[in-house]
């Protein structure tokens, strides 16, 4: 296969399952987040703008290492060579 082949193999698997793996991760911490904030604010109403802000504050956090993972997603896309040249790579390495 070569190294340029097991370099593609990896990129591909990288863009393939990076986004939803970290779309699955990201959603299940937002809805732990979630879930601890409806739970404080149930045990203490009166510190519920707090825990709304911290809640709040959080979620955006989480949201935005996701937009990270989405850039890195579409760069490591662009590298990925077009079907034509994995051809000519293939026969290459059939010879």
């Amino acid at each position: 296969m070569g190294a340029v082949g097991a370099y593609l193999a990896a990129l591909a698997i990288a863009v393939g399952l990076g986004l939803p793996l970290a779309v699955m991760l990201a959603s299940q911490a937002q809805a732990r987040a979630t879930t601890a904030a409806v739970e404080s604010i149930a045990r203490q109403p009166e510190a519920a703008g707090d825990i709304r802000f911290s809640l709040i504050l959080g979620l955006a956090l989480i949201e935005s290492l996701v937009i990270y993972v989405l850039v890195a997603f579409f760069v490591l896309q662009a590298r990925l060579p077009g079907v034509d040249q994995v051809m000519e790579l293939a026969k290459t390495l059939v010879k």
